[in-house]
């Protein structure tokens, strides 16, 4: 959206009585002439006097000036109720109404100050005292008082469209566009503002089909307005930008590992103090004198290509390899090749942001050279954005799981199996996802053709990330345990007491990753990045069958290439 973006800032609007600021800057410095008198006349109803003063007198002739335009009249018959009565919560009020027709929000402020201190929480009165203060562009000291005013009268004439704009100002798309659809005005150029500046919010939160609809209702509202022009080609520049979006995308990744476990050995049961410890472990950690860990070289490659797009959904294919290539151990190298489609849906719930969609995925992984597992996987997933700070996703996903069996064995030990999975995550971001940390949980169902196999999951997830101010340093780490507890009782293990137990695994994986941007790469009309990535995965699986407890460590530092 960097196109919009740029036009955004370009674009300058006209209200009745004043010309307004770039959309990203400063805003109407005044309400309609409308609005202030609709502001003016509304009140006596709000605060009523028990019995009428002869400052009251005062006032109601001030009234009559204010609607014949005679202001100077109008300031000298409220100057007059105030000098009979300083603290006429009415004559305070409305003289700093006529200040502000009389473009003096400066002057008006005190006056207004003065009439909220009698009557804190009158909605009128923070309103347009949010107004005096706006026009000075005092926005700090506006928005309270105006969202007080609509949190008390969320349909006071215009009130909507001030709140949604301020909100937008400091990017809290959401809250704008939640402000600007409660908005009620009969001024037609606020609701005309007030529909562009809904598009405006909609194509920030990513939703190019919205705000096109929206721009265009706001140039159907008044056609020959001053701000038509512009907004057509903020509709124009939606639209383009949004054919313009790269379709395709990738990465390449190389670079050097050292893992101190790839073989998977189980942990030493010598001198744990168990006398039942499984003699088998012992066995497994000695039947080799070959390295027991490894320096090995990763190599990845990532391509995705989006071939249909539309205002609201999208489809993409993508292909994805992996190799991590032990040097000291070949027979444990991994590699891995992934294909997948997806089908995506971005639409709004309640205002918030939300994309739907589904993804097939194919997979299989090479163990040492010949195939070891095949997998194909079924997924539903979406993604609400409640706000600037939160975010979730929730997903459910069925797998099927195809293991080449080398050697012979019993039915109870096949691997193959359905695997049933389904899950939620969310998000608490900060400085516009420059940091956020995240908490999920996951359960999942493992219906092994094999009894030895099958289990009931838990899984829970954490993790965070800040960036740096150095060259926007990313620093990343991912929590997981998931806990298994295996359905039947395991026929072959332990070997010196089989059929006995049910295995039951406590698996915790740490990930730490550090990405350096280091800058990027002209390639045709298109900017790659480079990155450099180091990272430390440690997995310490705790198990009643000492054959599945190990730890594992691996350490890599690679170059990336994003383009």
């Amino acid at each position: 959206m960097e196109v919009v973006e740029s036009m955004i800032d370009s674009f300058y609007f006209v209200c009745s009585l004043n010309t307004l600021g770039p959309i990203n800057g400063p805003m109407p410095m005044w309400g309609c002439a409308g609005l202030a008198l609709l502001l003016f006349v509304s009140l006596p109803a709000v605060i009523a006097e028990a019995q009428r003063t002869e400052a009251d007198v005062y006032v109601g002739q001030a009234i009559v000036d204010f609607d014949d335009k005679r202001y100077d009249s109008a300031l000298d018959n409220l100057r007059r109720a105030l000098e009979v009565e300083p603290d006429h919560v009415q004559a305070l009020y409305y003289t700093g109404v006529v200040y502000m027709a009389q473009r003096q929000p400066a002057r008006a402020v005190p006056f207004l100050e003065r009439a909220r201190a009698r009557v804190p929480n009158d909605s009128v009165v923070a309103f347009q005292l949010g107004l005096a203060y706006f026009a000075q562009e005092r926005y700090d000291r506006a928005e309270p008082l105006l969202d007080e005013a609509f949190r008390g009268q969320p349909n006071l004439d215009g009130l909507g469209y001030y709140v949604g704009f301020l909100r937008y100002r400091r990017k809290d798309y959401r809250g704008a566009l939640q402000a600007f659809r409660g908005s009620r005005t009969m001024d037609p150029e606020i609701q005309q503002l007030t529909r562009l500046y809904t598009g405006l919010s909609l194509a920030a939160m990513g939703l190019p089909g919205q705000a096109t609809s929206e721009v265009e209702q706001a140039i159907r509202l008044a056609p020959g307005s001053a701000i038509t022009g512009p907004a057509e080609r903020l509709r124009d520049a939606v639209v383009a930008a949004h054919e313009r979006e790269r379709r395709f995308s990738g990465e390449v990744r190389v670079g050097l590992l050292y893992d101190d476990n790839p073989r998977v050995r189980p942990k030493s049961v010598v001198g744990n103090g168990d006398s039942n410890a499984d003699p088998l472990v012992t066995t497994l950690r000695g039947q080799s004198r070959q390295s027991i860990d490894s320096v090995g070289e990763l190599v990845g490659l990532r391509g995705d290509y989006v071939w249909w797009r539309t205002p609201q959904w999208e489809s993409s294919i993508s292909y994805s390899g992996f190799l991590t290539y032990e040097n000291d151990v070949p027979k444990f190298s991994v590699l891995d090749h992934l294909v997948a489609a997806s089908l995506l849906h971005k639409n709004t719930v309640a205002g918030m942001p939300i994309q739907t969609g589904l993804q097939y995925v194919y997979d299989a992984v090479f163990l040492g050279g010949p195939i070891f597992l095949q997998r194909q996987t079924a997924s539903l997933f979406g993604s609400l954005v409640e706000n600037e700070h939160h975010l979730t996703q929730a997903f459910g996903r069925y797998q099927r799981k195809d293991f080449n069996q080398r050697v012979l064995t019993s039915r109870e030990e096949i691997r193959d199996a359905d695997n049933w999975m389904a899950g939620f995550q969310h998000f608490l971001r900060f400085s516009e996802d420059r940091h956020y940390l995240k908490l999920g949980y996951q359960f999942d169902w493992e219906n092994a053709d094999g009894n030895d196999w099958g289990y009931h999951g838990n899984r829970i997830l954490a993790g965070g990330q800040v960036t740096l101010p150095w060259k926007g340093t990313r620093l990343k780490y991912d929590f997981d345990l998931h806990l298994r507890d295996y359905t039947f009782k395991n026929t072959i293990l332990p070997s010196n007491n089989p059929g006995r137990e049910r295995r039951f695994d406590e698996e915790f994986n740490h990930a730490f990753r550090v990405e350096v941007p280091l800058g990027t790469l002209k390639v045709g009309s298109r900017d790659t990045g480079l990155t450099f990535v180091l990272e430390y995965l440690m997995t310490n699986n705790h198990s009643n069958l000492d054959v599945f407890s190990y730890r594992r460590n691996v350490t890599s530092a690679s170059v990336a290439w994003s383009f």
